[in-house]
């Protein structure tokens, strides 16, 4: 094992992340704490922005997409189990541009443009030509070899299931096939998770660290995942127990660790299915614009009966106080927390880690 330029304890935030993964006690929640880095870790000249650039996931210009990447931890101190990590990002959903869509590229966003127009068109080849599938493992070899020894390389934001195919179809289609034609939604996502897993072990054997660790949206040992539903805000616990809970049951029986991106108050009543999910690891609360953040008390029912059932919480907290004041709700409870948050300095991480105890 090494450390790293950027982390040079990063030996220790391997042997405590591990240890907070298997169940074991670090006297106090995960923490992913980050403050500003007032001199640069290094010094890597800014290449100028090119013309009509819209965002880190832009594939306009290959060379600038590494420069970001080379500069992106640079003014950060990574602290207490944060890690200095770089994604080779193309979308919030690449595997439906592997698959054949189309991006879009919006300021700071890429939309999938569908391409299925009818359920006969459906295709879900693996295209080792395709133009975002190439251009994420070139990014990625890049990221780790001029990272190499300073930050690590993450997957890329992936997407699985119903999300997928619902980039692939459009929305509206997809949810008029629950009801006409649900066997070929089923063979589409069994299409699809093949497919998810032909990508994601390329990938992992890429960019696994030298223990075998892999970083997607958190650092794990081994086989690293972060699965989501987004689509079920629009369908029923019962829908969503029919088709996605299977998906996610067998994807979350081949990584070794996961996390599920919930997204959403739409996406409240499917709690109980995915507390259900055996090898699910840890549920990332994510209650979206216009409702309570997610450190709110509002939420708190829901962490405890998450945490009760096994699983682990991944919220952020917004200020010191909210975190003293989850600490009095859950006492050893939060020790199953992973918890991110923006601090001062690294003065005020320590002070963190210390009132974070339990």
């Amino acid at each position: 094992m090494a450390g790293l330029a950027y982390r040079r304890d990063m030996d220790e935030v391997r042997q405590r992340l591990t240890l907070w993964w298997q169940g074991g006690d670090l006297g106090r929640p995960a923490l992913h704490l980050y403050a500003p880095r007032p001199e640069p870790a290094e010094a890597v000249p800014a290449m100028p922005e090119p013309p009509g650039w819209t965002g880190h996931y832009s594939t306009r210009d290959f060379d600038y997409r590494v420069n970001l990447a080379l500069r992106e931890c640079l003014g950060t101190y990574y602290l207490a189990e944060a890690v200095p990590c770089v994604l080779p990002d193309l979308a919030p959903n690449c595997l439906a541009l592997y698959l054949g869509c189309r991006g879009v590229e919006m300021p700071d966003t890429v939309w999938c443009e569908p391409c299925m127009d009818s359920p006969a068109e459906a295709r879900f080849e693996y295209d080792p030509a395709n133009f975002y599938w190439d251009f994420t493992l070139r990014l990625a070899r890049e990221q780790l070899r001029l990272g190499a020894g300073k930050f690590l390389t993450g997957f890329p934001d992936l997407i699985e299931g119903l999300d997928t195919l619902a980039a692939m179809r459009g929305t509206e289609p997809l949810l008029v096939d629950l009801t006409e034609r649900p066997d070929w939604v089923r063979w589409c996502l069994r299409q699809i998770t093949d497919r998810y897993f032909h990508y994601y072990d390329i990938l992992y054997d890429l960019i696994r660290d030298e223990v075998g660790g892999s970083h997607f949206w958190a650092w794990a040992p081994g086989r690293m995942a972060k699965f989501q539903c987004d689509f079920s805000a629009m369908i029923s616990p019962d829908m969503f127990g029919e088709y996605m809970v299977p998906v996610l049951r067998e994807m979350c029986e081949r990584v070794a660790h996961s996390m599920f991106h919930w997204d959403g108050p739409g996406a409240l009543g499917h709690h109980d299915h995915l507390l259900s999910i055996p090898r699910l690891s840890m549920l990332q609360w994510t209650p979206g614009a216009g409702v309570e953040p997610v450190d709110h008390p509002r939420w708190w029912p829901l962490y405890h009966k998450t945490v009760e059932a096994g699983k682990k919480v991944f919220v952020n907290a917004a200020s010191l106080d909210s975190l003293l004041a989850m600490k009095r709700e859950f006492g050893d409870e939060l020790k199953q927390f992973l918890i991110a948050m923006w601090v001062a300095s690294p003065e005020q991480a320590a002070e963190v880690m210390r009132i974070a105890e339990v």
